[in-house]
């Protein structure tokens, strides 16, 4: 399985990105993220920038893995989720243009 870490960009090097999450400094590709320019957050994935997020994404993904990590080491997840717990399943938007047409399988 590959997880995604957001990283911020602190210095672009034509298609090296240096970046941080405040613990670990990296090179990245940002091949695939062209736009991405100094204090950016990327999602990286395996050495490679993936997507540009906002800088509250980066941070709800970082709680999450925390969370995760806690968890693991046997914690508990604490509040690393608490941005799902406040709403319900929704669906992705082509599913529920098709419920609310009235479209279903059954």
């Amino acid at each position: 399985m590959c997880l995604g870490i957001p990283m911020q960009v602190l210095k672009v090097d034509g298609i090296a990105g240096h970046v941080t999450n405040g613990k670990h400094h990296e090179v990245v590709d940002l091949s695939l993220t062209p736009e991405a320019g100094v204090d950016d957050w990327v999602l990286t994935f395996l050495g490679a920038a993936r997507e540009v997020i906002s800088q509250d994404e980066a941070r709800k993904i970082t709680a999450a893995l925390g969370g995760l990590q806690s968890l693991m080491q046997g914690g508990d997840l604490g509040d690393a989720f608490a941005d799902l717990e406040a709403r319900g399943p929704e669906l992705p938007p082509h599913l529920q243009a098709a419920l609310d047409a009235g479209k279903s399988t059954a």
